[in-house]
């Protein structure tokens, strides 16, 4: 054999022609050779990066990428692609959207989403196509109730976990008569359900409802509702933007001072721009400012460090939603294949979240501790714990 015909032996070796016995063969001639590394793990972050919930949308991607990081760069031991999605928050464009990601790109996880009403659409494509998917906000209860499946996970609460304590707080603050006040949407109408549960089972009253389209922020009239109701308080879900307007808007028809007024969301994310209108509001949420678990001071530090802000229950999702994937795919070595085993280990894990740590019910949903916040200054300081390791109903889930 000539100089010229080795050479091209050695390459076709290289190549790995000839299969097994090639190999060894370039083995034996000491030729180097690449051991094939398994294709990126492909992650699809449907979320909104426009609009009113953009902000959210976009600390929930901040966090998510943050525990990644953490990780270096992989999860399970799986370098990960990000395929990204804006979902503006349009229920109409939801169900096209998530089938993009699965059938088009082929996403291996679906991360997702923020609006109640675009997680219905989700729900949809992902229950037919059993692809693994983790809620980072979208409180909307068929999540974990009704529309439950064993590949979907929720990494932050449902639209009754978070606002049931609400009563109870209300109630044992003196509040006997509330007006209500959201948005007509999923997300409003479920918070407003668990609200009217807890406090009228107390003893309270609700002496008015008030409803606008989302994400319509034109409170005038409403409010002038409210002051001539004059009930002892004022119950509400907003969020995002719609959130800012609404607490300045309260405040600027002279009823901050007059009729307290409570939320969950209300304050999240948004005191900078609500300013001094926001002091002194109570809310219920499952994460707070000052809480002292050592993972949530370093939580703090690595996303202030990152990205120049502090982080929000927003971030805590998207952040904690990662750390749940981890969990599930360390435990396949990365095999995203076994995803009967995938789900099994999340099942039972205990994740530390900066929350405090959490494990997750039948039905997927985290039994958490839901916090009493006051806002002070531009923080939603813990108060107290308003309902300890609170599960959420998950009236209608049957996982068989």
């Amino acid at each position: 054999m000539d100089q010229a015909q080795f050479s091209i032996s050695r390459r076709r070796l290289l190549k790995g022609v000839g299969g097994t016995a090639g190999l060894a063969a370039a083995g034996a001639l000491h030729a180097p050779f690449v051991i094939a590394q398994p294709a990126k793990l492909k992650i699809g972050l449907m979320l909104p990066y426009s609009g009113t919930f953009g902000p959210t949308g976009i600390s929930i991607d901040n966090a998510f990428r943050l525990y990644v990081a953490e990780k270096g760069g992989k999860l399970g031991g799986r370098e990960l692609e990000y395929v990204v999605l804006d979902d503006e928050s349009e229920p109409a464009k939801a169900a096209d959207n998530a089938g993009r990601l699965v059938n088009r790109d082929k996403v291996d996880v679906l991360v997702g989403t923020v609006h109640s009403g675009v997680q219905m659409g989700v729900l949809k494509v992902v229950r037919e196509s059993g692809t693994l998917t983790i809620i980072p906000n979208a409180g909307v209860g068929a999540a974990t109730g009704a529309l439950c499946a064993p590949n979907i996970f929720r990494s932050s609460f449902s639209n009754w976990q978070m606002i049931h304590p609400l009563g109870k707080v209300m109630w044992e603050k003196g509040h006997k008569t509330a007006v209500w006040i959201s948005w007509k949407y999923a997300a409003g109408e479920e918070r407003f359900a668990s609200f009217k549960e807890g406090y009228e089972k107390l003893g309270g009253k609700i002496v008015k409802e008030l409803w606008l389209p989302f994400p319509n922020v034109e409170f005038q009239a409403l409010l002038t509702e409210i002051a001539a109701a004059k009930p002892d308080a004022v119950a509400c879900f907003f969020a995002g933007g719609g959130a800012v307007k609404f607490v300045k808007d309260y405040d600027a028809a002279g009823l901050k001072g007059k009729i307290p007024l409570y939320g969950d969301a209300l304050t999240e994310g948004t005191l900078q721009a609500q300013g001094s209108s926001a002091q002194g509001i109570f809310t219920t949420m499952h994460y707070a400012d000052g809480l002292t678990f050592p993972r949530d001071k370093a939580f703090r530090l690595a996303y202030a460090k990152a990205y120049k802000l502090q982080p929000d229950v927003y971030a805590l999702g998207g952040y904690d939603a990662a750390q749940m994937l981890d969990v599930g795919l360390s435990a396949v070595k990365g095999d995203i294949k076994a995803q009967k085993q995938i789900i099994a280990a999340i099942e039972k894990a205990t994740i530390d979240s900066p929350r405090g740590k959490f494990t997750l019910s039948k039905a997927h949903n985290p039994v958490q501790d839901i916090y009493l916040r006051q806002v002070v200054g531009e923080q939603n300081k813990f108060v107290s714990i308003a309902w300890k390791a609170l599960a959420d109903p998950a009236r209608g889930c049957n996982m068989a």
